[in-house]
């Protein structure tokens, strides 16, 4: 069943730019054999029979090479999710409907995959598709860039100078 496209979809299907990102997901999209990945995973994936039932496979699947190819922590990667309309289409999130995996369902995912010994099988997968295709893979990084907010003094509680404190301008250390 087609859903109606959302107004964020409707925008974005209105740009002309294709980002590198944008190209690189759907490079991935066609050499990626999703049907073999899944069906290796899939006896290890909960069912749902108890709790809150669990997110797709494949779409967990798809956030975590999100997470690996763009070398993203799970808060960043969640992060990542709700900025960026590439990586949203990508793994199939439409906000309007549904909201990104936490951190914490991310985390469990990525330990599922690792107790069961399936990444280097997931990431050896895709090495031979990419060969077939006379195709290489280098890691791609988003930063996480965090603000800290200073004391505004280099003053302590003490009311003397904390000896760790300097200015970062050159000359001044």
């Amino acid at each position: 069943m087609k859903r109606q496209m959302s107004f964020a979809e409707a925008e974005s299907a209105g740009k002309k730019r294709v980002t590198k990102r944008q190209r690189f997901l759907a490079e991935m999209e066609k050499v990626v054999p999703w049907q073999r990945l899944l069906s290796a995973i899939g006896p290890h994936y909960p069912r749902g029979e108890r709790g809150r039932p669990p997110i797709g496979l494949e779409r967990m699947l798809r956030i975590y090479f999100l997470q690996q190819w763009y070398g993203l922590s799970d808060e960043g990667l969640e992060d990542a999710l709700h900025d960026s309309m590439a990586m949203r289409a990508f793994a199939g999130i439409d906000l309007a409907v549904e909201d990104v995996p936490d951190a914490t369902t991310l985390l469990k995912f990525r330990r599922l995959l690792n107790e069961h010994d399936l990444t280097r099988k997931l990431f050896d997968e895709i090495g031979i598709m990419l060969c077939e295709r006379g195709l290489m893979m280098k890691e791609g990084t988003i930063v996480d860039a965090t603000i800290i907010e200073a004391p505004p003094s280099t003053k302590n509680a003490d009311k003397s100078r904390d000896p760790e404190m300097h200015q970062t301008k050159k000359g001044n250390e």
